[in-house]
């Protein structure tokens, strides 16, 4: 892999594969070895939470013995999606509470990059921005010498997305999903890119949908010469010449191989990605769930972003025999639904999950 500029507002360069640090192992030891073997692979940006479970401790583990300064390290945080401590309420002080413990937590004296996380709404980037808010905060750990950079992860409307970013000239990097099924934000990423913005793709596998194999894409992937589905899905956010890194949800060494292995092949070209596009117009354009887990917890107990996935593999890769099978280890059942609405308030595919966990109980709880 080469080196790319990421953005033109950082100075920084990176390389067209990053990680994501997610879904990495329970284990300590076995998450530090897989870490630095994606560094040492060419990953060098980490994109990581406070709320990831342990993973700010074990990246702190994994960047001693020199490791720290191979990489470009970035975390994040905000209210609205977890707060840590009851006092968290989007002011400067709280996130910078929130900045202090993460740089205890990865045992270092800066964070490269510290992000606004996810941005549903303009109500959570009003919330962000307004005097004494958490922009202020980390502009004030910035120049605490605490943070290098600054920047926003975001599930917002693309229209109101680029009706910001003209007006942000504090913001160095833009993190959003983009994919095969998840191509909205194809503008913003253009904008961003214009605007020497440095662009991350999350989710390029459909929070590792495309990983499996799906007649249906793979059809699409024979089309245009890719090798498996997840080798469509990588190599079509890698063609796209606006996105500068693109995240690997790293749980396995595989995961750091494959990715890299698809980036190294050849650009898709403008015919291919017409091929591919005009394909993907053909399929259903209902959004899907990526696993984000956003939605959780449910009041009822239901996982749904399980159920949600046997939707998707139904509705749209056809494998109704593979959902109704799989919904019998389903522990808690749709029906026990409450329709409160917490789940579609914070979904960031804006899913009608309340409808879809109705449909999904009918459809596939068939009694033998």
């Amino acid at each position: 892999m080469n080196k790319v500029a990421f953005g033109n507002r950082s100075g920084l360069s990176v390389f067209p594969v990053s990680i994501g640090a997610m879904r990495l192992p329970e284990d300590m030891i076995e998450s530090v070895e897989l870490i630095r073997y994606a560094i040492d692979s060419g990953l060098i940006y980490i994109d990581i939470s406070r709320c990831y479970g342990e993973a700010e401790l074990k990246v702190g583990r994994a960047l001693r013995d020199g490791y720290r300064k191979k990489v470009i390290l970035s975390t994040k945080s905000s209210p609205w999606v977890r707060k840590i401590q009851p006092s968290d309420d989007g002011s400067a002080d709280s996130i910078l509470r929130r900045i202090e413990e993460s740089l205890l937590r990865l045992d270092v004296d800066c964070l490269d990059f510290y992000q606004i996380w996810s941005i549903f709404n303009e109500d959570n980037w009003n919330l962000a921005t307004s005097k004494g808010g958490m922009l202020e905060g980390i502009k004030k750990a910035r120049d605490r010498g605490l943070v290098r950079h600054i920047g926003i992860t975001t599930h917002e409307r693309p229209e109101d997305i680029m009706r910001h970013l003209p007006e942000c000239d504090w913001m160095e990097s833009i993190l959003l999903s983009y994919n095969l099924m998840q191509r909205s934000y194809e503008p913003v990423i253009t904008m961003a890119h214009e605007l020497g913005i440095g662009t991350i793709v999350m989710n390029p596998c459909g929070g590792g949908k495309f990983a499996g194999h799906s007649p249906v894409f793979m059809k699409i992937a024979s089309a245009v010469g890719a090798g498996s589905v997840a080798d469509l899905a990588i190599r079509y956010v890698n063609s796209n010449p606006n996105v500068d890194t693109l995240l690997c949800g790293i749980a396995k060494k595989s995961d750091v191989a494959d990715t890299i292995a698809s980036v190294e092949r050849s650009k898709f070209t403008r015919e291919q990605i017409d091929v591919i596009n005009q394909a993907l117009d053909e399929l259903s354009r209902e959004k899907f769930c990526t696993g984000c887990k956003y939605c959780l917890p449910c009041p009822a107990d239901i996982d749904i972003p399980a159920i949600l996935n046997l939707v998707y593999e139904d509705r749209i890769l056809g494998f109704r025999a593979t959902a109704v099978d799989n919904y019998k280890n389903i522990k808690v059942k749709a029906d026990a639904c409450i329709k409160c609405g917490q789940c579609e308030a914070k979904c960031t595919q804006k899913i009608s999950i309340i409808d879809e966990l109705a449909a999904a109980h009918k459809a596939y709880n068939v009694k033998e």
